[in-house]
């Protein structure tokens, strides 16, 4: 006879909990401790020192340890003796002088999403958006956001940082040599359409997002030798006319429309494109029984505290939308983590 295990609390502890862990590794992504340690080991007492710590010495320990314990630093020895360095994440996706560094998303996470979560209660309760402004419904949140220099930059380092493997991926994954146009639509500083120039020799690419953009991306694409393959057009994608291309792209802008204003996206973008054209949606795609993708589904959540009536989506809805405006068929294509591509043919 099979022995039925105990209730077990611990799993309800760790998750009730996990905004401490959680702030013990976004704390340490603001003091730049992994940028520090990228340049060699130090003891917990250099550590306290560089970063003008007042704690006592065994709190200063005790956030080291618990970082050692989640897996994002290394520790040789103990105590006064213990020299700390990063883990191999850590080292590749916490130091901002790495290409794949994910530390803009988690500064805006710590800046901003850290106290627009805590309203989660009010936001279920209302329906309303919790952001600072307490707007949604078009994103009328990225507005607000692009008038300020500083977080317009937070925030384009975020992004570009979180969506790289996912990027890197569909540049492996999806036959862009079909196409010799692509437009980016909510491009940012023009990312995608680097990685994808700088794997596929032929196609040219339209970077197309709001008008404080533009000198961020136009030095982006600059950088990177790109000016003569890509262009940036500046223009709002709710009221003005999307560019027309081959191939249109959107990284997580469907999901911060509410269904109506998706179905009218869609519809717009499939006006834009010729017969023969796709588009590409890079979200996270909620798997179907809506089980398994928790990340997705937190992402809906954080899209009803940011825009109110916004969500994240399973495939088949994508489906049922894409084949309501007109488009022929529709495959899905994994990624990384939690991310996939929706894609639809028209």
């Amino acid at each position: 006879m099979e022995q039925q295990s105990s209730p077990d609390p611990s799993r309800i502890m760790q998750i009730g909990m996990g905004f401490w862990a959680a702030k013990v590794v976004l704390t340490a992504v603001s003091f730049k401790l992994f940028s520090i340690l990228a340049k060699g080991p130090l003891s917990g007492q250099q550590l306290k020192e560089k970063l003008k710590l007042g704690a006592t010495d065994r709190h200063v320990y005790d956030w080291l340890d618990a970082l050692v314990s989640l897996g994002f630093l290394q520790r040789e020895g103990i105590w006064d003796k213990a020299m700390y360095s990063n883990s191999a994440d850590a080292d590749t996706f916490l130091d901002e002088q790495k290409p794949a560094y994910l530390g803009g998303i988690l500064t805006m996470a710590n800046s901003r999403l850290y106290n627009v979560w805590s309203k989660l209660d009010k936001g279920l309760k209302t329906g309303k958006p919790q952001n600072e402004e307490g707007k949604g419904g078009n994103m009328e949140i990225f507005e607000t956001m692009y008038k300020d220099q500083e977080k317009l930059q937070l925030f384009m380092d975020g992004m570009s940082g979180i969506q790289t493997g996912n990027f890197n991926a569909l540049i492996n994954k999806f036959d862009f040599n079909n196409y010799d146009t692509m437009a980016d639509v909510g491009g940012a500083d023009g990312w995608l359409s680097i990685l994808v120039c700088g794997k596929h020799p032929k196609i040219k690419c339209i970077n197309f997002d709001l008008a404080p953009v533009e000198p961020l991306a136009v030095k982006k694409i600059a950088k990177h030798n790109l000016s003569d393959r890509i262009a940036h057009h500046s223009g709002d994608f709710m009221k003005n006319e999307l560019p027309h291309a081959q191939l249109i792209t959107m990284g997580n802008i469907l999901h911060g429309l509410n269904e109506d204003l998706k179905h009218f996206m869609l519809q717009k973008v499939y006006n834009s494109l010729p017969t023969g054209g796709a588009f590409i949606a890079i979200e996270n795609v909620i798997d179907n029984e809506r089980k398994q993708n928790t990340f997705g589904l937190l992402m809906s959540l954080n899209m009803l505290l940011e825009n109110g009536d916004a969500f994240d989506y399973t495939f088949s809805d994508f489906e049922k939308w894409t084949k309501d405006v007109g488009f022929k068929k529709t495959e899905l294509m994994h990624l990384n983590g939690p991310c996939s591509a929706a894609i639809a043919y028209k």
